[in-house]
Parts: structure tokens; C-alpha cells; sequence
């Protein structure tokens, strides 16, 4: 899950494909061989495990939000799985030596589903509303980096600029989050945008029920696909129905009794029948990103002082907990990026290790050396308990809840009490930002290790950032923003390996698993496939009676 974004899903954030990445089995592409030509027409009937508050892509970080609108609004470029980058709603761009100023040659025969065409003015009125303090962003804020404006050079021409070099743009600039919207809907729909959500994409937003569902009709006009989908024109479907279910049983029961085509978050303990059912098809993706991953709140006691965090961090058995609750069907992870993330730093591997007697004895270092009646150490009269607060729908999210339990029971054997704290998620989201927390739980996807910037930089603080470590250090900024200035790959690779290595020495995070997003769907389905985020793409798929 992605927690700051699965407690933002019930407030303008959170977890809906409950893991993702890049790659896939089964149902990938344009589908199995042996399937023929695509069919036209169909509604497209897909649960998914959680409900954005907010669909507009530039206010929400809900991976919902993101997966919802991608089929509405493009973007200027694209990513192909190979990670390079081709035009989109872009001709052509070019980039300023000193990764300052990215000019865009834009298409010309572009219009949003309102009837405006899409030009530079338009470039420049949605990346200018994302970053006004009006809009209170949560995400693509971020993501823009250091955006100072756009000059509009001449209708069809954008010159897009930054205070500093910013080299991870094209990237951000491909995510549904800087999809390009329609400005005329910026003033008729003021105040109700997150209702509101018109694009250009092969999909038009037609309605949205709140705890029931999205409904997604067919452009008849679309001509503008990206150069790595699988056909052009209108997409094949004419409708997608995205429904909210949260409960996992629920969810694949629509599925096996045929109510929808598709369901995301296979519960695990269910894939083995899913994979048995010769009506069903399985898809996996694990992650790019953030893994999922404890983050300790540093700023505060206790987890200010580093000999308790790699204390709570050598007291988790991780291969056997990620082993017993999901059933073999995630991976056990060694840092905070996911292993198929660009510049992943391998000789983390085997680094932290489980052991109990080593995490008792840095305890005993730190001071906490005396127990209560309950058997939880103290000290100063004090007991060593940490805050984890949490949501409901957070702890229903891959069973996470589960987990959570197991960690309990681990952190009490050497005397930590780990508190969880049931609350609502606009109070967390006031927990999060005032730092009153101990640990946070979340992955994170995104095809691009600037996510390092985002998570551990100190002007990254939350909300408008994911520092939820609070780390506040000067070496690891210089990693992080140099990695963000520079164009040049050794550069890049050498500053995000050493802020990998310094998060694990300084256990300034404790990860856990590589998720994987789980799809399963009919075999009436076909041209499924993920995009480098790791959400669904519904633009070439379709169906078959």
C-alpha cells in the first residue's frame, strides 16, 4: 500500500493498486497468443480496493486517483518500459544544457473533451495551478520540483522552467499527476474539480457515485495515443465501471461469479485458486518505487536515538513474517527502492539480518535497561512504547493489519511496546504533518529513484512532501538534489547508492516487502498491461463474449 496515499484514498490519497511495477505475467501486451483481432465495444466492469476522496490528479497522491484518470487526461510525454521517453501530447522537446529549461513543440490537432483545444496556453495554466498554494497539492507539487513558470513562446511552443536543474521532469511530466486538464474546467467546475476531471484522453470522466463507483465512456474523437500503445483512435471499450470495493472477499467473489470482468488486489491466500480457475487470469507486476517500509518518525523520542531503531529493525524476523502472512507471494526487501527501480543499490542484501540477542543489546546501550510487570523495558519511570497510528482501510490493505500484529509480537520479545492506534483519516493526516507519530507505514510507486528526494530530502516534510522520517540531513540533501541536478549517469547512480546506504546504516527506514499488484481478470479479457507506474491500462483493452 501506499499509507500516506491509503489514508489519503479516504481523504485525497491512498492505496489503490496494492502494489504495482513494471513487468508482468500473464495477460501482458496484447494478451496471449492465439487471441485474435481486437473486438470493439463492451463494458469493462473492474473493483478495485479503495476510493480516492479527490480525482483530480493534481491535488490527489491516491494511486487510485492516478490509475482512474490516466484513461482521461494524457500527458506531454511518455515513458516506455525501457524507461526512455517519447512524445505524447509533445512532438518534440528540447533541454537546456544546464537541465533549466525544457521547451515543447505540442501537437496541434489535440482537443479536450470540452470542445477547447489543447495548446501552450494550456501547458502553462495547468502547471502554474499546481503548484498555487489554492490548490493545496499533495503529490504533483513535488513531482514539478522547482518549477518557476512557463512562457507561453507562441501557441503551439512551451518553455517550462526551473530555479535549479531539474533532471527528473520528463518522468514526472509522464504521470498521470501533470496530465495535462482542460483550463476552461479550472473555472467551471471551481471548488468541484475533484468531481470534475476533463482531459483528452480515449476515456471521458461521465460520473462518479460516491462508495459505489466511476464511470469512464468512450471518446468517438480520440487520435491522440501514445506511441507505445497498441493501436490508435478510440479506445475499444465503450465504457469502464470502476467500483469500490474494499472488502478482499467481496471483491474476488464479483469476479468468480462473473458481476465484474476484473479486480484488483488479489488476496493473497486466494492467488493459488485464482491461478487454478480456467475462467481466471493473473497478472502480476511487482513494483518500482518505494517498497513497503516502517518509517520511524526520527525527530522525536524515541526513535531519535539510531540504537533504537536498528534495535527494532534487527528484532523483525522479515523473510519469516513476509513468508507467513503472504504466503510466499511477495518478496522479501533490502532497501526502500524495490530491486527493478533504476539505480537500486544491490549490496544492501543481506546487510540487516534478524537478531535478537544484537537489538537487546543496543537497548541496553541506549539506556532502556530495567522491564515492568508487562515485560516492556524502561527507563526513568519511562516505557519504551512507539505510536503507529493507523486506518482501517490502511490495515486492510494486503493485509497489512496482519502484519502489523506480527510486528507487535516480535517488538515485545525485546521489550518494545509498539502502540496501534486506530483513527480517522483526517486525523492522521494532522498526526502526519505535526510529526506525532512514531511509525508510518507505505510503499510508493513511481518508475523513477528521485523518489529518494521525496522521501528523505529535508525540505521534503510532509504534507506537501513524504519525508515522513523526518530526516534533516545535509549530506543526504547535497545526494538527493545533486542526483536531481545532474543529467549524467554515474552522477545520478553514485548519489542515489550512498543515500540507500545511508537510510540502512542509519536505519532511518526499516523495509519489508517489494509489493505486488495482483490483477486478476476473466479470460474474456485481453489486451491488459501496466504502464511504468505499474497501473492498469484500459486504452487497449477489450473483450470478448
Amino acid at each position: 500500500m501506499r499509507q500516506l496515499r491509503t489514508l489519503a484514498a479516504a481523504a485525497t490519497a491512498l492505496s489503490l493498486l496494492a502494489a504495482a511495477g513494471c513487468g508482468s505475467t500473464s495477460a501482458s501486451g496484447e494478451g496471449a497468443a492465439g487471441e485474435g483481432a481486437p473486438v470493439a465495444g463492451g463494458t469493462f466492469n473492474y473493483a478495485i480496493d479503495s476510493e480516492p476522496s479527490c480525482l483530480d490528479p493534481h491535488v490527489s497522491l491516491a494511486d487510485a486517483t492516478a490509475f482512474i484518470t490516466r484513461g482521461v487526461v494524457d500527458s506531454l510525454v511518455v515513458q516506455d518500459a525501457d524507461g526512455s521517453f517519447k512524445p505524447w501530447l509533445a512532438k518534440s522537446w528540447k533541454v537546456s544544457d544546464d537541465l533549466k529549461t525544457y521547451t515543447f513543440d505540442l501537437r496541434t490537432d489535440v482537443t479536450f473533451h470540452d470542445g477547447t483545444k489543447f495548446d501552450a496556453a494550456a501547458v502553462k495554466a495547468n502547471f502554474d495551478r499546481i503548484v498555487a498554494k489554492e490548490t493545496k497539492s499533495q503529490y504533483a507539487s513535488t513531482l514539478i520540483g522547482p518549477y518557476t513558470g512557463t512562457t507561453v513562446v507562441d501557441e503551439h511552443t512551451a518553455e517550462v522552467r526551473f530555479s535549479a536543474p531539474f533532471q527528473p521532469f520528463l518522468q514526472a511530466a509522464s504521470t498521470a499527476y501533470l496530465g495535462i486538464q482542460s483550463p476552461k474546467a479550472f473555472t467551471d467546475y471551481a471548488g468541484a474539480l475533484c468531481e470534475h476531471v476533463v482531459g483528452s484522453g480515449p476515456f471521458v470522466f461521465t460520473s462518479h457515485t460516491r462508495q459505489q463507483n466511476v464511470t469512464l465512456t468512450r471518446s468517438a474523437t480520440y487520435t491522440s495515443a501514445p506511441p507505445n500503445a497498441k493501436h490508435t483512435g478510440p479506445a475499444h471499450l465503450d465504457k469502464v465501471v470502476i467500483r469500490f470495493l474494499s472488502e478482499s472477499a467481496t471483491r474476488l467473489g464479483t469476479l468468480t461469479s462473473g458481476e465484474v470482468q476484473g479486480i484488483s488486489a488479489v488476496p493473497v491466500p486466494n492467488v493459488a485458486a485464482v491461478q487454478a480457475n480456467t475462467a481466471l487470469q493473473l497478472v502480476r507486476t511487482d513494483a518500482q518505487g518505494a517498497v513497503y517500509t516502517l518509517y520511524p518518525n526520527t525527530s522525536r523520542a524515541p526513535f531519535d536515538d539510531e540504537k533504537v531503531r536498528k534495535a527494532f529493525q534487527q528484532a523483525l524476523d522479515v523473510d519469516t513474517l513476509v513468508k507467513s502472512v503472504y504466503f510466499g507471494q511477495y518478496k522479501r526487501a533490502w532497501g526502500v527502492l524495490s530491486p527493478n527501480t533504476k539505480y537500486y543499490e544491490p549490496s544492501l542484501e543481506q546487510k540487516t539480518r534478524y537478531d535478537e540477542a544484537a537489538a537487546n543489546k543496543l537497548l541496553d546501550e541506549a539506556g532502556w535497561t530495567t522491564r515492568d510487570a508487562d515485560g516492556y523495558r524502561t527507563k526513568n519511570g519511562r516505557r519504551l512504547a512507539v505510536v503507529w497510528p493507523y486506518t482501517q482501510q490502511q490495515a486492510a490493505v494486503q493485509q497489512r493489519g496482519t502484519f502489523a500484529q506480527a510486528v507487535q509480537a516480535a517488538e515485545k520479545k525485546i521489550g518494545i511496546e509498539v502502540v496501534r492506534t486506530s483513527v480517522q483519516t483526517a486525523e492522521l493526516f494532522g498526526l502526519v504533518a505535526k510529526a506525532q507519530y512514531d511509525i508510518f507505514d507505505e510503499s510508493w510507486t513511481r518508475a523513477d529513484p528521485d523518489l529518494l528526494r521525496i522521501f528523505f530530502a529535508s525540505t521534503s516534510k510532509p504534507l506537501t512532501g513524504q519525508n515522513i522520517s523526518w530526516v534533516n540531513d545535509a549530506t543526504v540533501d547535497g545526494w538527493v538534489n545533486g542526483a536531481a541536478a545532474t543529467a549524467e549517469d554515474a552522477k545520478r547512480k553514485d548519489a542515489y547508492s550512498k543515500t540507500q546506504l545511508w537510510v540502512q546504516e542509519h536505519a532511518a527506514a526499516f523495509p519489508v516487502y517489494v509489493p505486488a499488484y495482483l490483477l486478476a481478470a476473466s479470460t474474456k479479457v485481453h489486451g491488459l498491461r501496466s504502464d511504468p507506474a505499474s497501473f492498469p491500462l484500459l486504452y487497449d483493452v477489450w473483450l470478448t463474449k
